[in-house]
C-alpha cells in the first residue's frame, strides 16, 4: 500500500533497477506519515562515507508534536539497504552517470520502506515522445469507449 508516490520520476527518469530500503525515521515523522504529510517529489538519494541518505523528501510536522520535539520537515534521512546492495550502486552511480531516485513510500509488515530506482535522465524529446503515447494511449481508450456504446 503506497503512502506517497513520486509520479514525476517516470517522467523525467529511465528506470533501470529498483531497490527496497529501510528508512531511519523520528517518532513524530512516522504519525506524519501515517496521517499523510509526506511529499517525495523533490527528494534525491544521495552516496556518502558508503551510505545512502534521502535529502528533499519533505515530512511536514502534526500540529499535535510533542513539545520537547523540535521537528525539522526537511530532514535528511539515512536509508539501511545491504553493504553489498550499496557497493553495486556506488559503483554505477560513479562510473555510468545514474543517479538514485525515491519512487515511494510504504509500508511493509508494519514498517515503512521506501522504493528506490537506479535511473538515467531522460532528453527532452524522450520526455516529448513519452507524453505523445501517453496521449495516444488516452486517446485510443477514448474511440474504443466509443465505439463500444455506439454498438450497444
Amino acid at each position: 500500500m503506497p503512502i506517497a508516490e513520486n509520479r514525476r520520476a517516470r517522467f523525467d527518469y529511465h528506470i533501470e533497477e529498483r531497490y527496497e530500503a529501510g528508512v531511519m525515521l523520528q517518532g513524530w515523522e512516522i504519525k506524519a506519515i501515517r496521517a499523510g504529510q509526506v511529499q517525495l517529489t523533490d527528494g534525491y538519494v544521495v552516496i556518502r562515507d558508503g551510505e545512502l541518505y534521502l535529502i528533499g523528501c519533505r515530512i511536514n510536522a502534526l500540529g499535535s508534536a510533542s513539545t520537547h520535539v523540535s521537528p525539522e520537515a526537511d530532514r535528511t534521512k539515512k536509508l539501511l539497504l545491504h553493504k553489498e546492495e550499496i557497493k553495486r550502486l556506488v559503483g554505477k552511480v560513479e562510473q555510468k552517470g545514474y543517479t538514485l531516485v525515491p519512487m515511494d513510500l510504504h509500508y511493509k509488515e508494519g514498517l515503512v520502506k521506501i522504493e528506490i530506482a537506479l535511473a538515467k535522465g531522460k532528453a527532452e524529446h524522450d520526455k516529448r515522445n513519452t507524453e505523445k503515447e501517453r496521449d495516444w494511449d488516452r486517446e485510443k481508450g477514448r474511440l474504443m469507449r466509443h465505439k463500444v456504446s455506439s454498438k450497444a
